[in-house]
């Protein structure tokens, strides 16, 4: 019996390149590769040898004949991909990691950033270099989007940061945290002790609606309730309320399931996992029973993936229902998002009355708020017209960078400009969403962090990077100072 993957995959591609068949698609040398939600088993030709399953660093491949309960549509899912055509065993033409010349002296490499795109960079310089790498985080906590942002019920996502740790623990690196680039320590004076410095600062900023009331309490961002519920110490612990019976999130992507999921679940079902002491307290007294998801277009548009949609219909004790707008569901094409909604409850429902007893997701597709209303925190949020009443609403609409002083940023796209990851500063180079833009899970950060790596071995074995003014001592007692 084949494998299969599931829900949890990361897209990393660490089981593309053990796989001694090549059944694993797409591959990264494939026109698809990043922008399919998951990889994909081809059942015909797997050989069932499990070398994928020892290199997933997310738990995500498993025997397909042992899938059981919601997992067992991942089966199906592995195979439909291949039901028009199977790639068959061709292989691409083989890479080989790129290395500095033995001349070359070892660079002093600084990474702002403890999250997936550092950890992978992190990775790469020390499989393709000898730098002596610091690692800098304003954080006191290291693990950036896979600590603060991945849902604490998706343990086997988070386990990727234990391959990170791995790396940040190797004697050549070094990790300081608490320090914030802009504030303790400026640009330049984090390259005047490196040859490189490289970012991977992500994008923190939540994108606004620009609709009246959005700034009100219990008006909130997507970002600070994930890291709310995770724990991050630069979040209060009284940041989001729980004491309405009814929250509004606008969005449709993960982030936005996530929430709704974490919001409904039960939360003995949640003491095992590692959500945040105070916000597992807050949801134990919390009085939401439904949850209110507004997609500004149709159901075929939604952003969330497939395999986070299917684990949501499967959350116990949780009706999920869809509202007159998302009828045309039935008539979907199968591949289609909008099919993923068949067979659900659909009717119109009025958002005017109360929540039903029982837990509820209702999905509301076409629709976009217009206004938050209340005068000292969220009393209500106006929906084509109609005041619905809720005590908490959330947007999830995407994120952005924020500049990093002394450092170029481009403020129409919110990105770092660069050029295969080089800056235009000298030995400045960026990495992940700072670096394309927020878009991507954990595993688009593997390639990104190759090429920006590949970009300053370029500039090394070139004679680019100027020798810096100062040494590692003087800047352990910079940091000491500050």
């Amino acid at each position: 019996m084949a494998y299969a993957i599931t829900q949890t995959c990361c897209n990393d591609a660490s089981c593309v390149s053990v796989c001694p068949v090549n059944c694993i698609h797409p591959t990264p040398d494939e026109p698809d590769f990043g922008t399919t939600e998951m990889l994909y088993i081809d059942p015909a030709t797997c050989i069932d040898c499990g070398a994928c399953a020892d290199a997933c660093p997310v738990d995500a491949v498993r025997p397909a004949d042992l899938l059981s309960g919601p997992e067992r549509v991942y089966s199906e899912l592995n195979r439909a991909h291949f039901a028009d055509e199977s790639p068959g065993t061709v292989w691409g033409a083989p890479r080989f990691p790129r290395s500095l010349p033995s001349a070359a002296s070892a660079p002093r490499v600084a990474v702002v950033g403890t999250g997936p795109a550092a950890g992978y960079t992190v990775q790469s310089l020390l499989r393709s270099t000898d730098a002596e790498i610091t690692v800098l985080d304003r954080a006191p906590l290291a693990g950036g989007l896979v600590r603060f942002g991945v849902a604490p019920d998706h343990p086997a996502t988070k386990r990727i940061g234990d391959t990170f740790a791995g790396a940040l623990r190797h004697p050549r690196v070094r990790v300081r945290l608490g320090v914030e680039i802009g504030g303790n320590l400026s640009h330049a004076e984090l390259a005047a002790h490196h040859h490189a410095v490289i970012y991977a600062v992500g994008a923190e900023a939540s994108k606004d609606l620009g609709i009246p009331g959005e700034s009100l309490p219990g008006s909130l961002a997507a970002t600070t309730v994930v890291r709310w519920y995770n724990g991050s110490p630069e979040v209060p612990e009284d940041a989001v309320d729980l004491a309405g019976e009814r929250a509004v999130i606008v969005g449709n992507g993960n982030v936005a399931l996530d929430i709704a999921r974490i919001l409904l679940s039960d939360p003995d079902e949640l003491s095992d996992t590692p959500i945040a002491g105070r916000a597992l307290a807050a949801l134990r007294a919390s009085k939401v029973r439904e949850v209110v998801l507004l997609g500004r277009r149709g159901p075929e548009h939604a952003a969330y993936t497939r395999s986070e949609f299917l684990a949501m219909r499967e959350l116990r004790g949780v009706t999920v229902h869809v509202d007159e707008r998302g009828g045309e569901s039935t008539a979907a094409d199968p591949d289609s998002k909008a099919a993923l909604l068949r067979g659900l409850p659909s009717g119109p429902v009025d958002l005017g009355f109360p929540p039903p007893e029982g837990k509820r997701l209702l999905l509301r597709f076409g629709s976009a708020p217009s206004a938050v209303l209340g005068e000292h925190g969220v009393r209500a949020v106006r929906v084509d017209g109609e005041d619905v009443p809720a005590g908490l609403f959330i947007r999830s609409i995407g994120c952005r960078g924020v500049p990093v002083p002394g450092v170029p940023f481009d403020a129409a796209s919110g990105v770092i400009p660069n050029e295969r990851g080089r800056v235009d500063a000298p030995g400045t180079y960026v990495v992940g969403w700072a670096k394309r833009g927020a878009h991507g899970g954990i595993g688009a950060n593997r390639g990104c962090a190759a090429e920006t790596v590949d970009t300053l071995i370029d500039d090394i074995v070139a004679g680019r990077l100027a020798e810096p003014a100062r040494g590692p001592k003087d800047f352990e007692r910079l940091l000491r100072g500050r």
